[in-house]
């Protein structure tokens, strides 16, 4: 069986973070394992406390992991701060199996989940993973993307790995965008009109990572978790008062 390591953030609610990476893991037949960097108090709702786990302890959770499991690729997800981001590309720099980037930056809620100052570091951190997945306010943050602006591409097509740019919404269409090496590709799915889209970016991501290591291509495991995501959310369950969960068991029985 195939071992994933997640490196990122627990969500008490259980619809993002690690705990969503898990799930996924899971859905698409891999083993999971987990590096938690910051505990939240979160729901459905927002954020409502952000405590970073001591780098140290972050370090120590990855040793143990990797001294134990052959590892076939790691997922990154929320971070919090430049300390915390630049001991993670410290370990990056050291892998030779793919890793997926979900630069965390705002919850689908609104809530601020990386200090200011470490847009930086994030960015640095982008340049030594084999894919960063933004969705669009991130992509603005990271590399002055803007959709529709033709000018703002020259930063993101000049980036030394591939970036995949979510959420474009047309008309009834969700379209993903993917760059690298001056090129596009473009993926699409189904719009799904719902309010339970909490952890769709932990997920995705987490997916992308799990298809990697299963064997899949960039493009291949991107098109297989794009349907995942759009599966689990066309059956996300009808729980929490606002931005609800996704199903990833539902999600993940039309990938298999």
């Amino acid at each position: 069986m195939k071992v994933v390591l997640t490196i990122a953030g627990s969500d008490s609610s259980g619809g993002a973070g690690i705990q969503a990476d898990l799930k996924t893991f899971e859905a698409f037949g891999v083993f999971g394992t987990s590096a938690v960097t910051v505990l939240t108090a979160q729901n459905t709702v927002g954020v409502q406390a952000i405590h970073p786990i001591p780098v140290s302890m972050i370090l120590k959770q990855i040793e143990s992991v990797v001294s134990d499991f052959d590892l076939s690729a790691v997922k990154i997800g929320m971070l919090f701060d430049t300390e915390i981001i630049e001991a993670i590309t410290t370990f990056v720099k050291t892998l030779s199996i793919p890793v997926v980037l979900d630069p965390v930056c705002v919850s689908k809620a609104g809530s601020i989940l990386l200090k200011h100052d470490a847009i930086g570091a994030l960015e640095e951190l982008s340049r030594h993973v084999t894919l960063s997945t933004p969705n669009l306010h991130e992509a603005y943050e990271l590399f002055q993307y803007k959709m529709g602006d033709t000018d703002s591409l020259e930063t993101l097509i000049s980036h030394p790995t591939p970036v995949l740019i979510k959420n474009h919404a047309m008309g009834n269409v969700s379209t993903d965008l993917l760059y690298f090496k001056h090129q596009k590709w473009i993926f699409t799915s189904e719009l799904i009109d719902s309010t339970s889209q909490h952890g769709t970016g932990c997920s995705y991501s987490s997916a992308i990572a799990a298809n990697l290591a299963l064997g899949y291509t960039l493009e291949e495991s991107i098109e297989r978790s794009k349907r995942f995501i759009t599966e689990a959310i066309r059956h996300a369950p009808p729980i929490g008062i606002g931005r609800g969960p996704i199903n990833h068991k539902a999600g993940g029985s039309y990938v298999a």
